[in-house]
């Protein structure tokens, strides 16, 4: 499903942070960056969370590798978290969910006009809305308060994506926007 490449940056950024927090800021970069091109070379359209993610990682990236370098990693994930929430919130507040830049593309006119597609995509979004509320509030809670174990920091945000991963792939609306499911049955005219 091409929402959920939308989120290989945040994924890579979540993997790669037991490693190195720089190497996940600049690798989740890249990836956001690479994808934002990819997308907007074949289809012309710059998605929202293509571009949140690039100027996310890309400025946080810079800031944390040279301004501020001292940053902890419940700080930085704290802001990574919160840049997410913020794109997810305008999205919706905007009307136009995030999600339906990478669902439009794979359903016909008559189906993108149908409020059962604009609701599925609001529940959607809506439930990254949580995801990310909640990641923040982990992070937040790990970030000013140094007791707080890093781990689980960590593994909180990691079962919180995924779970929003799982939702997104089984919830009803979305998987009726399968390109298979989306072709119209045939009428049989009868003699």
């Amino acid at each position: 499903m091409g929402l959920l490449l939308g989120f290989a940056p945040l994924i890579v950024f979540s993997i790669v942070t037991g490693l190195s927090v720089d190497l996940a800021l600049w690798s989740a970069f890249a990836v956001a960056f690479v994808i934002a091109i990819r997308d907007f070379a074949q289809t012309r359209i710059l998605r929202a969370l293509d571009v949140g993610s690039t100027l996310l990682f890309g400025l946080l990236s810079l800031y944390a590798g040279f301004i501020q370098p001292s940053l902890s990693v419940q700080a930085i994930r704290l802001v990574v978290d919160g840049g997410f929430l913020i794109i997810a919130c305008r999205s919706l507040l905007a009307g136009t969910p995030f999600t339906l830049d990478y669902v439009r593309q794979q359903v016909s006119r008559e189906i993108r006009r149908a409020p059962d597609f604009l609701h599925s995509n609001f529940v959607v979004t809506a439930a990254w809305l949580f995801a990310f509320a909640a990641m923040s509030a982990v992070d937040a809670a790990a970030t000013f308060n140094k007791t707080f174990p890093v781990t689980l920091d960590g593994a909180a945000s990691l079962a919180v994506l995924t779970l929003a991963v799982i939702f997104t792939a089984r919830y009803p609306g979305m998987q009726n926007l399968e390109p298979a499911r989306l072709q119209r049955p045939r009428t049989i005219r009868r003699l």
